[in-house]
């Protein structure tokens, strides 16, 4: 018994060994050389395809630049005018093709969620204030203008916000 488990143990180590070797023959060059490389001695060693890739040194952010505002102090807080009072709240923020916010979809006017109307606005237009100690976002219009400005609503089956159509 103890000869039969040697054997098939040697017998998958010469296997594994051999099938690495010809594959590493055909793919010589198509490893990446910050993927650790399966241990032929090693049967249960994963496969490239299924190791999990390690970030370059590279890709790490070595310091946080300076005046960095989280994401969260935007998405889904209220916008204030000029004057302090409250004209929308974040509903969204799009990112362009480089990854840059774009736009910010504010939420004005209606009660509770209802007659809610979701416009467009730059995101340069939004300031970040703060008053006593806390930030707030600001923005140099009316909650009328808002109100009329072309609305949005958000498309769930493609994942995109698309021009509301109007109803009456």
């Amino acid at each position: 018994m103890k000869n039969l488990l040697s054997a098939t143990a040697l017998a998958l180590l010469l296997t594994a060994g051999s099938a690495l070797a010809a594959e590493d023959g055909n793919q010589s060059n198509a490893a990446s050389p910050n993927m650790p490389q399966p241990n032929a001695a090693s049967p249960n060693a994963a496969l490239p395809s299924q190791q999990t890739p390690i970030a370059r040194s590279s890709e790490a952010v070595k310091a946080l630049p300076n005046g960095a505002i989280p994401i969260s102090e935007y998405y889904k807080q209220s916008v204030y005018d000029t004057r302090d009072s409250k004209i929308g709240d974040i509903r969204d923020l799009l990112l362009d093709e480089s990854g840059k916010i774009n736009s910010v979809i504010i939420g004005v006017g209606g009660f509770l969620g209802l007659g809610e109307k979701n416009v467009a606005i730059p995101f340069s237009s939004l300031k970040v204030a703060e008053k006593n100690g806390s930030r707030y976002l600001v923005l140099q219009t009316t909650k009328e203008a808002l109100q009329s400005a072309p609305g949005y609503s958000y498309d769930e089956s493609k994942k995109v916000w698309v021009p509301a159509t109007r109803q009456g």
